[in-house]
């Protein structure tokens, strides 16, 4: 049974959704070609409404993607169409309304699986974010530890991979190491290393993307260096998700983390992903309905992987946003995403790097589409202030990272981040907007 789309829209039913059929866009010629083909990116952005926006008479220059990306049209559309023609709670009803949104609900964790090439669909646990995650990775997962083992996370990470930790090291009494970071802004690998080899690390958890530095940490080296060490590995995907391809297996990690709201899907979603027999192991995180085998005054016995994690009424419209979003992105392609990243990257630096009184902050080897950035005598809040007049959207202060802030000696930077919807115009415009900021500052 498939929905009618209405008059107005292409809306893809929920169930028509499940075979992940790709959209194609306008001036999309597939993963071949320059990395920056204006063609293909004005397609692209064609897709996103928002972008033709003003903000105080000019045009929306949008480079706090890191913060939060845009919402395309196919997303907006399929949560629009969802509740206007197929929506009804999920799991419990028998009803027709309710199989197709249960249907759909259940598809997208099909379409999670098959984007981060996860083995098993089951392993796949929708959350509100990535921050509900690793605080579900946290309870459950730090239920399963002993007295005198260790968690080790790095000084790149995000708050959300930082307190999650201490509250469990307070609660527990466990150990949480930091691995230190280089001064370009690189994992200290040796500093890893000596931080596992007591073999006292039970698990790992680090960011494979910082949303400060940009540093993209070579996970495949952690995870075999872990693995050696008798430690499981997590990695927090909420910056790199959206920049490039992840494939689980091939990195083999054993958790990973990602929200929904940066790949250019809904707020309110999220993913938790773990091998099926360690997610099986865990004790659940909430309780409530769903979440459940039988229950009784006197006990209760929990459902298998992954609806133990989900209680209660999962995020309906959400997950099925998160679905259209990940259709969206490998319509695009992700390698060519990741090329254009990477050409914005560069183009960053050149133009960043060449201005007055302007300091890039880190060096490091891989970088994804992030560029934090100080102005001499000006405070970032400042710059914020004064590119907005401007129509330029950037983020300044702390980027919930303070430790790492700290770590470079500073209070807060500016920070530009891209999506596949950017373009170096937009960039070369921020380069003229910094200018004007310096000339008014100094």
């Amino acid at each position: 049974m498939t929905a009618e789309p209405t008059a107005e829209t292409n809306f893809t039913a929920p169930d028509a959704a499940l075979a992940g059929q790709k959209v194609p866009l306008p001036g999309h010629h597939g993963h071949e070609g320059r990395p920056y083909d204006p063609a293909k990116v004005e397609g692209v952005r064609a897709q996103f409404p928002i972008l033709q926006e003003k903000v105080n008479g000019q045009p929306l220059v949008f480079l706090d993607s890191a913060a939060s990306a845009q919402k395309p049209d196919m997303v907006i559309d399929a949560m629009g169409e969802a509740a206007r023609h197929c929506y009804a709670n999920i799991h419990r009803g028998l009803h027709s309304m309710s199989e197709r949104t249960t249907a759909a609900y259940e598809g997208v964790r099909r379409d999670v699986a098959r984007f981060i090439n996860a083995p098993d669909a089951r392993s796949v646990v929708f959350t509100a974010n990535s921050t509900a995650a690793m605080n579900l990775l946290a309870h459950s997962y730090g239920a399963t530890m002993a007295p005198g083992q260790a968690i080790l996370i790095s000084e790149l990470e995000h708050h959300a991979n930082i307190v999650p930790w201490q509250m469990l090291r307070d609660r527990t009494g466990l150990e949480l190491r930091v691995c230190p970071i280089t001064p370009e802004g690189d994992l200290d690998l040796d500093a890893y290393r000596k931080l596992l080899a007591d073999g006292r690390v039970d698990l790992v958890s680090i960011t494979h993307m910082s949303n400060v530095l940009g540093t993209v940490t070579p996970v495949g080296v952690l995870a075999t260096m872990a693995h050696e060490a008798g430690a499981r590995i997590h990695i927090d995907a909420s910056q790199s998700i959206v920049h490039q391809p992840l494939d689980v297996q091939a990195l083999d990690v054993d958790f990973m983390s990602f929200t929904g709201h940066k790949l250019y899907g809904p707020t309110g979603v999220g993913v938790l992903w773990g091998r099926y027999d360690l997610m099986q192991a865990l004790p659940p995180f909430m309780g409530g309905g769903d979440m459940i085998r039988s229950v009784s005054f006197e006990r209760s016995t929990w459902a298998d992987t992954p609806h133990r994690f989900e209680a209660g009424t999962g995020p309906i419209l959400e997950v099925i946003g998160l679905g259209a979003a990940i259709r969206f992105v490998e319509s695009i392609g992700m390698d060519w995403i990741h090329q254009h990243d990477q050409a914005l990257v560069r183009h960053a630096q050149n133009v960043l790097g060449n201005l007055k009184g302007v300091q890039l902050l880190g060096q490091p080897k891989e970088r994804g589409g992030v560029v934090s950035f100080t102005m001499e005598g000006a405070h970032p809040h400042d710059l914020a202030v004064l590119l907005d007049q401007q129509g330029i959207a950037i983020r300044a202060g702390q980027h919930c990272a303070e430790p790492l802030v700290h770590k470079l000696g500073l209070q807060g930077t500016a920070r530009a981040s891209f999506g596949a919807y950017t373009t170096p115009a937009e960039i070369d415009a921020l380069g003229r907007g910094l200018e004007r900021a310096h000339d008014l500052l100094n």
